[in-house]
C-alpha cells in the first residue's frame, strides 16, 4: 500500500528525515536512498508518495519514495530565477571594466574570478557527495567562500548544479554574505584603511 505524505525535519548533510501521512497516522524514518532517483535534493515540505515498511526494532521507515508530481516543489516544475545570474554577471561584467579604465584593481576581478571558481568546483563536490551519501562540505565553509569573493560561483553552481538553490535558511544566509561582501568591497574602496589595505595586498 503506497501512502501519501510530507518530509520534515531533514538533515540535508545527513540525507534523512521524516515523513507523516496526509491523512495521519504512523509518521516514518525517510533516508535518500530510498528515492527511486534523487536528481534532485529532497528538502522539507516536499510531498512523497511512499510504502511503509518495519525494521528489525519494529522502527517505522519509508521505501520505494517518489515525489508527488503535482506537488508545486518537485524538480519538474521548479525553475529557479535567472535575476540572481544576471546580477553575477553584470557585476563580473563591471568589475571587469572598472579594471580597464583603471578604476579598480586588476588583482580585485583576478580574486573574484579565482574564487569563483574555487566555489563552483566545492559546490559541484558537495553535490556529488549529497548524491552518494559521503562526507560533504560544511555549510559554513560555502558560505565563508562567499563572503570572500566567491559568491558569483556560487550562484552560478547553484543554477547549472540545482544545488542548495532550494533551501531557504541557506539562501537567507547566502545573501547576507553577498551584501556583507559588498560592503566590504565599498570599506576598501571608500576609506583610508581600506586603501591602505588594498595598497598593502592588492
Amino acid at each position: 500500500m503506497r501512502y501519501q505524505g510530507k518530509i520534515s525535519g531533514l538533515k540535508d548533510d545527513q540525507g534523512f528525515g521524516f515523513v507523516s501521512p496526509n491523512v495521519g497516522g504512523q509518521k516514518a524514518f525517510v533516508h535518500i536512498k530510498a528515492f527511486f532517483q534523487h536528481s534532485y535534493r529532497p528538502v522539507d515540505g516536499d510531498l512523497i508518495t511512499y510504502e511503509l515498511a518495519k525494521d528489525e526494532k519494529s522502527r517505522y521507515y519509508a521505501k520505494n519514495i517518489q515525489f508527488v508530481a503535482e506537488s508545486s516543489t518537485s524538480s519538474e516544475y521548479y525553475k529557479p530565477s535567472l535575476i540572481p545570474t544576471y546580477f553575477a554577471i553584470l557585476f563580473l561584467v563591471l568589475l571587469f571594466l572598472l579594471t580597464l579604465n583603471n578604476q579598480a584593481p586588476l588583482n580585485l576581478f583576478v580574486v573574484y574570478f579565482c574564487i569563483s571558481a574555487i566555489t563552483f568546483i566545492i559546490y559541484a563536490k558537495d553535490k556529488l557527495a549529497s548524491k552518494n551519501n559521503s562526507q560533504r562540505t560544511p555549510e559554513n565553509t560555502l558560505h565563508l567562500l562567499s563572503f570572500v569573493g566567491g559568491w558569483p560561483g556560487a550562484i552560478f553552481s547553484q543554477k547549472i548544479l540545482h544545488h542548495k538553490s532550494k533551501n531557504e535558511a541557506f539562501q537567507t544566509t547566502f545573501w547576507m554574505t553577498v551584501f556583507l561582501n559588498f560592503l566590504a568591497i565599498a570599506w576598501l574602496q571608500l576609506s583610508d584603511g581600506g586603501k591602505n589595505f588594498i595598497n598593502a595586498f592588492i
